[in-house]
This record gives structure tokens, sequence and C-alpha cells, in this order.
């Protein structure tokens, strides 16, 4: 695969991936429906950015056009206009997903790499699994289409939008209360989430991969609270030791979270979030992880990557240490 397109590119994830895509010489095409947003990536050599309408079909056909394959990695997380999903999500992970599905095999760039999330299911408790639910479904339904599907965990890394926001808040405030404290992740590293879709698309048993859908976790399972006060502590809030957390029955959580909806920006917690948080974010025994086909041996896990990026720090002698010894 040389020639990709990579629907998200100038996202956490997407960056990395396109910034990977092209140091490994393949010709990336950016779509994003703002230029400005996805500036950081045309210093790239073999990256070029086109502001285009992404919801319209035909534009989509016309776009992949003598391309070798796509990637999805278009979602949001907030959706506050109504059930069972609100139009955000429909549009984003249900509309996008098929009408990608399809102009995919229209135009001859029948290989995707679709990025999901781990708990989508079309039953799921929460608007957000729902509509990753019924995207999933939308690609798995195209005749024609060589899809993979990667299902990750909380994704961290630095610039993260997860142990970051739980930092920031307890600079602010002298207690944390939490709703879905008990709430279980395995958290996994965002570079790991990039060398899993290199992998699929580039890597030497990237065939491997079609027609599978992997789960992505990281090494270790926390509760929502253990990364809350992780977060406060590797970000030397209160000389090391976090604020102290108080977890909130489900009625105050959910009544607090309204008000955090109401509030003008990104919710820090919304209702939809509390639901998607009773399905834990951890890997089941139904589907594979981190299969040799990806190139990922050793997960990265929470303690090599976040304490220094945290407290402002590189965190590449971790890493170092982590490549020697666990053989990377």
């Amino acid at each position: 695969m040389k020639s990709i397109v990579v629907f998200g590119g100038s996202g956490f994830i997407g960056s990395r991936l396109v910034a990977r895509l092209s140091a490994a010489g393949c010709q990336v095409l950016v779509p994003t429906r703002r230029r400005e947003r996805a500036k950081h990536l045309l210093p790239l050599p073999t990256v070029e950015v086109v502001q285009i309408d992404t919801f319209d079909t035909a534009t989509l056909e016309r776009l992949l056009q003598g391309q070798q394959a796509a990637v999805n990695l278009v979602g949001i997380l907030h959706d506050r206009t109504g059930r069972p999903y609100g139009p955000g999500f429909a549009r984003a992970h249900v509309r996008l997903a098929q009408n990608l599905a399809a102009a995919c095999v229209a135009s001859g760039a029948s290989r995707l790499v679709h990025m999901s999330a781990l708990g989508a299911d079309s039953n799921a408790p929460s608007m957000y699994l729902r509509s990753k639910g019924d995207g999933e479904a939308a690609i798995r339904a195209q005749q024609g289409l060589r899809w993979t599907i990667l299902r990750p965990s909380v994704v961290f890394g630095p610039g993260d939008a997860f142990l970051n926001a739980f930092a920031r808040v307890q600079r602010l405030l002298p207690v944390v209360p939490l709703g879905g404290a008990d709430a279980r992740f395995a958290p996994v590293y965002v570079g790991d989430v990039v060398q899993a879709a290199m992998h699929a698309l580039i890597g030497p048993q990237a065939d491997a991969t079609i027609g599978r859908t992997y789960e992505l976790t990281g090494p270790k399972v926390y509760t929502l609270a253990e990364l809350v006060k992780l977060a406060g502590a590797w970000a030397g809030v209160n000389q090391g030791r976090g604020r102290p957390i108080i977890p909130l029955p489900a009625p105050i959580a959910r009544l607090v979270a309204l008000v955090m909806e109401l509030a003008p920006g990104e919710p820090l917690m919304s209702r939809d979030n509390l639901d998607s948080m009773r399905v834990p974010s951890v890997a089941g025994s139904a589907l594979p992880g981190f299969a040799p086909e990806l190139g990922v041996a050793h997960p990265y896990s929470l303690e090599v990557i976040a304490p220094d990026y945290l407290a402002g720090r590189d965190p590449q002698t971790r890493y170092d240490q982590f490549r020697a010894t666990a053989g990377r």
C-alpha cells in the first residue's frame, strides 16, 4: 500500500499515523472539513491535505479514485442532541462509515482499516457505543470491501484528552467528585494503536488482518478512580499524592454530568459517558488482541509512558528502557 487516504488524520491518533506512513514512503491524503486543523501535517514530505465535505458520497468516490486504501479514524465522544442517538453520533459513526465503505468499493480502493471502540455494540447501553456498533455493522455489510476493524480501549499518550484532563481538574479542585469511579479500563498507548494500524495496512502480514476485528488493550486493568489518582500524582499535584477522590452515587453522578453538559465547551463527563462506562473497557475472550500480524508483541504499560508526559518531561528514556527489557 503506497497511496492511502486517512480520514481523521489531524487528530490525536491520526497525526501520528500520518507521520508514520509518510516516513515509510507512502503518499498520504488527509481530507478535512477545516484545513486549519491539519496545518501541522503540511511539512510532512508525502502528505497532502484537502478541504472537502467528507459526508458527500460523490466527493468521497472522487477522492478515493486512484488510491489503494483508506483509514477511518473519525469519531466524537459527545452528542447532546437526542436519543436513541443524536445526529452527531449518527453522522460521524454510522453515516460516514457506510458512505466510506461504499465509496471504497466503487472507486477501487477496497481496503479499509476502521477505528472503532472497545465495547462497540448496536445493543450497548450508551449512544456512543451503539453508534460505533452500527458503524461496524455497516462496514461488514458492504460487499467487496476488504476491512479490518480495530477496537481500542481508552488511548493514552502525550497530548491525550483523558489523563491530561483529570490532571488539570486536580490542579483546580481540592477534591475530585467522580461518577463511575469503579468503571474498568485497560488503557492502550497511542503508539501501539498506530503500530497496529500500520501493520494492518503495510505490514508483512497485512493480508492476515482482512475480515478480522481486534481488541487493543494495554497490559493492565485499572478502575477510573485509580486512573484519576495516578494522573494527579504523576502530574505532581498535592506534592505527588493527587487529590482525594469522592465516588458519587449514580443519581448524583448523572446530575453532575447533566450540569457539565449544559456548560460551554466539551464536558469532562456526560451522562452518555456514564452509560458507556457500564461496559468494562477491557479485553474479552471472543476476539484477538495484539496478534502477531499487528506487530506489537509487548504493549506499553501506563507506568512506562504517562509519568513523564504528565510531569512535562520527555518520556524517551523510559521508552528505551522498556524496549531493552521487553526485547522490542
